[in-house]
């Protein structure tokens, strides 16, 4: 297992000939926090629902949103509220009763299984499984400790069903962090409400691995796209990275467990705070960003497959969220606690050039707690979206939703214009050799958008 840690600016790592360049976004903001003398584009709030009872809680990720069935769950106190654009607020008595424990985190299962299955952690260390195609949960689990984030694996995995080992199905993998450090890795066979109907059989939750992975409470976790990697952040200020073959191959007997620890990762990076922003690209599986906590605030960026350290952005404020834009190389963050001349609570910045090409302040103040992605933008039936202000590319490319310690959900437009950036430093922050090692050819010629 590999080392790599925020670096300092100049550094040169290795051979790799990777700049770790070191970025002020005060420098682009200014003294003053200015954003119309700067040229950055301030986009106007979008929708706003009301949230009350959202828990103020850096530590909470309360969002999630699944294509399969558009439906945003959003975890207010001890309940789990579904919110659609054409339903409103529709939420099932069968999702919350009777739980009492407040809700910690959320997650959908993969668009590509298709299932809808929301995973649901709380502070008693509950999980429960549920689907919107079903009249109640499947699965309620209880953990030795409480739950601090749950994630699903965004790609299915085929494997013998338990039902019938002669029948292959597909498959999804729950991880899910606690607040003492540790990982469990669970598989979830989720037949068809046919085929449950038919056999009398509504699946099975297998624990595969049991990870000792951190210190102190597991804060996020993100997975490639392809969902062979997956990154950790802890509130010991490390972050682990794993290969999904490494933690479950070979695939344990029924009724064994696997027993991973923190000598199983990949890589290791260490940040000066909790890390619970955490991002692959979409566009380059091994460009990871990490966004560190209130004794940090930095965004960094890291070449997953050597730990390279290729990049920090000092954002002068808690980065509490990243969320990359799917069409452009830009990646979203939210910010929390923030130095008093810091207005903004949502900027992007641009891939490789780490220049901040948009800024939101909140006229109210605030912190922006956590934020995941959202196709489109909110519809009212006009063409230009909510209010007549969404961009024409909102539909193009989505939006964020943000979870605020106001009480209240917010959708942000922040792919706002079509900008394109000059490149020159390449995709992976100037370093040939990564480059080479990832198939990519350079142009220098080549516009980044």
């Amino acid at each position: 297992m590999s080392r790599g840690t925020g670096g300092t600016v100049g550094l040169r790592h290795g051979t790799f000939n990777s700049s770790n360049r070191q970025v002020s976004a005060g420098a682009v903001w200014g003294a003053g926090g200015s954003a119309a003398a700067t040229g950055i584009t301030a986009v106007p709030d979008g929708r706003v629902l009301d949230a009350p009872a959202l828990r103020d809680d850096y530590y909470c990720s309360l969002l999630a949103y699944s294509p399969s069935v558009k439906c945003l769950a959003v975890g207010l106190s001890d309940h789990v509220y579904l919110w659609s654009e054409h339903r409103g607020v529709d939420t099932p008595d069968s999702l919350n009763a009777p739980y009492t424990a407040h809700v910690t985190s959320l997650a959908f299962s993969s668009t590509q299984g298709g299932r809808a299955i929301l995973a649901t952690g709380r502070a008693d260390g509950r999980i429960t499984l549920w689907s919107p195609f079903d009249e109640g949960p499947r699965f309620d689990s209880e953990q030795p400790h409480p739950v601090s984030c749950v994630s699903f694996r965004p790609a299915v995995v085929k494997r013998p069903s338990l039902r019938d080992p002669y029948v292959t199905v597909e498959t999804e993998e729950l991880l899910v962090g606690d607040e003492a450090g540790h990982i469990y890795v669970y598989s979830i066979e989720w037949p068809s409400s046919n085929d449950r109907d038919l056999f009398a059989w509504h699946g099975a939750m297998t624990l595969l691995a049991r990870m000792t992975a951190h210190s102190q409470q597991i804060c996020g976790i993100a997975w490639s796209r392809d969902g062979s990697l997956f990154a950790t952040g802890g509130n010991d200020n490390i972050c682990l990275l794993f290969e999904m073959k490494a933690v479950t191959s070979p695939v344990p007997a029924p009724g064994r467990v696997l027993a991973i620890d923190a000598s199983h990762a990949k890589h290791e990076f260490v940040l000066s705070a909790a890390i619970k922003a955490l991002a692959f690209s979409p566009h380059h599986p091994s460009l990871l960003a990490l966004g560190g906590g209130s004794n940090d605030r930095h965004i960094h960026f890291y070449h997953a497959g050597s730990a390279a350290p290729l990049a920090s952005i000092n954002c002068f404020a808690q980065v509490t969220s990243l969320v990359w834009s799917n069409t452009r190389n830009e990646v979203c963050a939210t910010f929390g606690f923030a130095q008093p001349e810091h207005p903004y609570r949502i900027a992007v910045f641009a891939w490789p050039s780490c220049q901040q090409v948009v800024a939101i302040p909140w006229a109210e103040g605030g912190r922006a707690l956590w934020s995941i992605p959202y196709p489109g933008g909110p519809e009212t039936g006009r063409s230009r979206g909510e209010g007549g202000t969404w961009c024409r590319r909102t539909e193009q490319e989505g939006c964020i939703v943000v979870a605020t310690s106001e009480s209240s959900i917010k959708f942000h437009e922040v792919w706002s214009e079509d900008r394109r950036i000059k490149g020159g430093l390449g995709s992976l922050g100037g370093s040939n050799i990564l480059e080479s090692l990832e198939g990519l050819d350079r142009d220098e010629g080549l516009a980044i958008r």
